[in-house]
């Protein structure tokens, strides 16, 4: 039986190191549990002190009884002699307090095997609570960790020895998640459960992007910049509205950095999510027409009172105002908390040198990157570099000017354009004149 105690010692020391739990931890729960069994076997009321030595693999469990001439009560109660034959040297008298050593064996098999039960069940409640403590405060917060299982509906991420879960609604849609590789996410919620917490990570909530641009952003971090509102689709499309708390600072310039530098390192950690930066107002109506971009909008009417706004562009900035898929407008509404009703103006008027006739000048345009994932981002920051900011612009454009413009084979132009024209719903035409 005392091989039995030991193998409980051994049990929790091995435990506190493997799950990097406090020994002092462990001794506390131990002397409770053994404390907790002496009493079921002596009664409730009798007074206990365990000491324990988790390094040692011991444990020493006494009972504190009175000292007295004629013993009634044998669990609480030993009798003079008792102690003298115990101690012979010691200094005891009737009335004293004896601490009793009780021997495993005092205890029975049964009491011991509930002992180890009780404290493994102690010990994994302990660790459901750090870790629920422990990720609780870091909700929020950008962790990194190890992917170690990929399944359909969830993937399950290692971090510091703790299980994250990254459920597909938290997933970017268009990524492909390997096992062993590394994954940037933020701790979105932690819910408690019957076999521990689950703790949530997400890299499709909008406060994941809050914190990379915190991360990435020096003025954010600062505080110089604030960012006042995030709407995201996942993968797709982000708006993010920013603003100065220093009138010297350029909030959107700062966010997007040299050359989109800033930005860049933001998009690739989203997996080339496009993202709009804008200057955030106070000013409802000067909100909303800056969360369209890059559409331009003539004019903007208010209904405060009903969170509804009527926004008037014209014939060839509608498209880009929608955006592929409604996405643009959608975020836009989203940003700015009104709902948005797009209302055409009419016929634009001709642009010197667009080498169009007017027909053609009223046709719907998409903002060329809306395109992100049928050029790849290396290829559409040429495009976007050269001044191609609109499907009409690529179209309009000769073979020859966008070979030396971005410098791709002219196959590949013919490809381009064809796909563009389809997305314009534009017939193709013969461009040999044009050409």
């Amino acid at each position: 039986m005392h091989a039995e105690k030991n193998e409980i010692i051994s049990a929790a020391a091995e435990i506190a190191k493997e799950k990097g739990i406090d020994k002092e931890v462990v001794s506390e729960i131990l002397e409770e549990v053994f404390s907790g069994i002496v009493k079921k076997k002596y009664g409730e009321d009798v007074e206990t002190d365990i000491v324990t030595n988790v390094d040692r693999g011991e444990i020493e469990i006494y009972v504190i009884k009175g000292i007295v001439e004629n013993v009634e009560n044998p669990g609480k109660e030993i009798s003079l002699e008792a102690v003298k034959q115990i101690e012979p040297d010691g200094d005891f008298d009737i009335g004293d307090q004896y601490p009793e050593e009780i021997s495993p064996e005092t205890l029975g098999r049964r009491l011991v095997v509930f002992a180890r039960q009780t404290f493994l069940q102690r010990l994994h409640e302990y660790e459901k609570n750090v870790i629920y403590d422990e990720y609780n405060k870091m909700i929020g917060e950008i962790v990194v960790g190890e992917i170690y299982q990929v399944k359909r509906d969830f993937i399950l991420v290692n971090h510091n020895r703790r299980e994250l879960f990254l459920p597909r609604s938290e997933q970017i849609s268009n990524e492909h998640y390997r096992k062993n590789s590394t994954v940037r996410a933020v701790v979105k919620e932690v819910r408690k459960g019957t076999s521990g917490p689950q703790v949530i990570i997400s890299r499709a909530d909008p406060m994941f992007l809050k914190k990379l641009f915190e991360m990435e952003i020096p003025e954010i971090f600062d505080g110089v910049v604030e960012i006042r509102a995030i709407a995201r689709d996942p993968g797709k499309r982000a708006k993010v509205a920013v603003l100065s708390t220093d009138s010297r600072v350029d909030a959107v310039g700062a966010c997007v950095g040299m050359k989109g530098v800033r930005i860049h390192s933001i998009v690739r950690e989203l997996n080339n999510e496009n993202i709009d930066v804008l200057l955030f107002s106070e000013e409802p109506a000067v909100f909303v027409e800056r969360s369209l971009t890059p559409a331009k909008v003539t004019r903007v009417e208010m209904e405060l009172a009903g969170r509804k706004a009527q926004v008037w562009v014209d014939n060839n900035q509608e498209s880009i105002a929608i955006g592929k898929e409604g996405i643009n407008v959608k975020l836009a509404s989203r940003l700015t908390g009104f709902d948005i009703d797009l209302m055409r103006e009419g016929a634009a008027p001709e642009s010197k040198g667009q080498g169009r006739e007017k027909q053609e000048a009223e046709m719907y345009d998409i903002d060329l990157s809306e395109f992100k994932e049928e050029l790849g981002e290396e290829l559409l920051t040429k495009f976007l570099d050269a001044g191609y900011l609109t499907a009409r612009n690529v179209l309009d454009a000769t073979e020859d000017e966008i070979k030396s413009d971005v410098d791709i084979p002219e196959e590949e132009v013919q490809k381009l354009k064809e796909m563009m024209r389809k997305e314009l719903e534009e017939e193709p035409e013969n461009e040999s004149q044009d050409e």
